[in-house]
């Protein structure tokens, strides 16, 4: 399955508890500031913007699968040199050069079903030694809203990879990554009652509203608001670490 093309604009505008995730995942990483680092999933650019922080003399490859992501990275960038946009799909070998010194990703590996695929591709471009650190969602994310869009009778197909971290530590060392290490971490996001609808339209139910089609898809998601009991996503991350 193809990544699929995503509103960036209300993507912005709905962003936060992705990008604080992103902001930690970042500070996580070891850096000197003059590495090569691949951010894996991108988006609009938000995390990509904290990594450069950590990277004065060094540089970003800002890959993702949707080109009005890229559009709106490319605007937040300007003609910054450290910075080079990549569309790709990470279930594909990736367009980039091997031996970067990083890899970071923030809830996006969940949108690639293969993960056999994901973490081979991953470890092709990373020089040995280099470091992946990662975050998605994991096995139980949204879970309470996938039980609504259920009693709903909606039969919306799973488009994603909600790993356990017994599989994922398989599937890294499978790949080639040592000193893996991956772990799940609750973390439910209060979502401000004004943005329930348009982040559940466009981060967490995305995939099914585009089959849908904007009126179908608008029902469904207003009765997904409706029924649930306080506007909190029971978010389920799962963190990930490995070398090459």
């Amino acid at each position: 399955m193809s990544p699929r093309e995503w509103d960036a604009t209300t993507y912005d505008l709905v962003a936060a508890p992705m990008t604080a995730r992103g902001v930690e995942l970042v500070d996580r990483l070891e850096l000197l500031g003059t590495e090569a680092v691949l951010d894996a999933g991108c988006g609009s650019g938000q995390v990509t913007a904290h990594l450069l922080t950590r990277l004065p003399e060094g540089r970003v490859i800002a890959l993702d699968g949707s080109r009005t992501m890229l559009d709106a990275a490319a605007e937040r960038f300007g003609s910054d040199p450290r910075v080079t946009l990549v569309h790709a799909d990470l279930g594909a070998p990736l367009p980039v050069e091997a031996g970067l010194d990083a890899i970071v990703s923030t809830s996006t590996f969940h949108w690639v079903l293969d993960h056999d695929v994901l973490f081979a591709n991953l470890a092709a471009v990373l020089r040995t030694g280099g470091v992946l650190e990662a975050e998605c969602g994991g096995a139980g994310n949204i879970a309470g809203v996938l039980a609504i869009v259920d009693e709903l009778g909606e039969g919306v197909e799973r488009t994603w990879t909600f790993a356990t971290p017994q599989d994922t530590v398989r599937r890294l060392e499978a790949a080639g990554f040592s000193h893996a290490e991956a772990r799940l971490v609750p973390r439910p996001a209060v979502i401000p009652e004004a943005q329930l609808e348009r982040h559940l339209s466009t981060v967490v139910l995305g995939d099914h509203v585009g089959r849908l089609g904007a009126e179908a898809g608008a029902r469904l998601v207003a009765a997904v608001a409706a029924r649930m009991p306080e506007p909190v996503l029971d978010y389920v991350r799962l963190m990930i670490s490995a070398r090459r």
